[in-house]
């Protein structure tokens, strides 16, 4: 039996605002799963559902086998970790880890033995007699992690608690935040808009949209079977090329290029002649050049970027444009023309009406 579970969730606000349609999700003791989407997917109305900050309109809510609408946070025995850290500026590092256990009525001996272990795991132990302001920004991050693990509940819920912080410290903050759920085998439930953060932390993704479920998967399968363009478009950085035609003997035109998609959508070819069709591929999966069991495209050089470890290259045929990453000894240069390819291995393809996936041929041996 599934530890939580989301059946039929929805939330419609008095004014009657549907924020989250028909939620359903199940979740292992121990999982950790980041709910991903841009702003005002539903992704944190959900999480407030699950938190008991907010009333379920619609549907029921499980822990452990038991339904759980009409119970307090309190009850729920959750703890949340915000956006805004939410640290006590008058209390002491030590004083707002021990805060829960504190008001719980916890014999002194017992809570700085639990603070003290706590600290070692967020490497707080030098910073216990520090005020907040005192702190860095993913130093305070950790003190409100601390002051949530510390309670030993069954539900950890955290809410973009990397968004305030510079592009160091999240990186550094994401994989402490994944050490600590390897230590302590919390269920976690995670909220970011951040794709990159979901691929690295999550056992599984939950991908929302204007309050629905996308997909739910693991980052592998996000990755290489997105059941739609959305996403498709949301998870890989840069995100996937797509390129929207309408189907004229089997093809579509990409600039002054033809991309055969009769081939890919063998016995479906027929019903989507003369109707539009989406091409997607990741700008990792090309070769510059020519490659056998390829589409083989000439396009305009419009810009590249130096990344370190790859370069990645905007490119036009036509009105059409796209994105390529290469490695950084094969950047072209900008005005230049170039030939790449695309394996048709790694060829997706869209309904141009309904979005949803058609064809993604199966990934061979190459």
């Amino acid at each position: 039996m599934a530890y939580l579970t989301l059946k039929d969730i929805n939330k419609i606000y008095p004014n009657g605002y549907h924020a989250v349609h028909n939620f359903n999700l199940e979740i292992d003791k121990g999982e950790f799963i980041v709910f991903v989407g841009p702003s005002g997917c539903g992704k944190s109305t959900t999480l407030r559902m699950i938190a008991g900050l907010e009333d379920i309109s619609n549907g029921e809510f499980l822990i452990d086998g038991k339904r759980a609408n009409e119970l307090g946070p309190r009850e729920r025995e959750v703890a949340m970790v915000f956006q805004s850290y939410a640290l006590y500026p008058q209390m002491t590092v030590f004083d707002n880890i021990a805060f829960g256990l504190t008001l719980q009525g916890v014999d002194e001996e017992v809570i700085e033995e639990k603070v003290k272990k706590t600290a070692a795991i967020l490497g707080l132990t030098d910073y216990l007699d520090r005020l907040p302001r005192a702190l860095s920004g993913g130093q305070r991050q950790r003190v409100a992690i601390g002051r949530a693990i510390i309670r030993k509940v069954g539900v950890f819920l955290m809410d973009e608690p990397l968004s305030n912080l510079d592009a160091k410290q999240r990186v550094t903050m994401r994989s402490e935040i994944a050490q600590i759920h390897r230590e302590t085998g919390a269920t976690t439930i995670y909220v970011t808009h951040d794709q990159t953060e979901a691929m690295t932390l999550a056992d599984r993704i939950v991908v929302m949209k204007d309050g629905y479920v996308q997909q739910i998967g693991t980052p592998y399968e996000l990755y290489h079977d997105p059941v739609n363009v959305f996403v498709a478009g949301f998870i890989g950085e840069p995100p996937m090329n797509f390129i929207r035609g309408t189907v004229k003997g089997g093809k579509i035109p990409f600039g002054d290029n033809i991309l055969d998609v009769a081939a890919r959508l063998g016995a479906k070819a027929g019903q989507y002649e003369d109707r539009e069709i989406v091409f997607g591929f990741r700008p990792e999966a090309i070769s510059l050049g020519d490659q056998d069991n390829a589409c083989h495209l000439k396009a305009q050089v419009e810009l590249t970027e130096m990344l370190g470890d790859n370069t990645n290259v905007y490119i036009t045929a036509g009105e059409d444009k796209a994105i390529l990453k290469v490695d950084p000894h094969d950047t072209p240069d900008i005005d230049s023309e170039i030939t790449f390819s695309i394996p048709f291995a790694d060829v997706y393809l869209f309904d141009g009406e309904t979005e949803r996936v058609i064809e993604k041929v199966p990934v061979q041996s190459r």
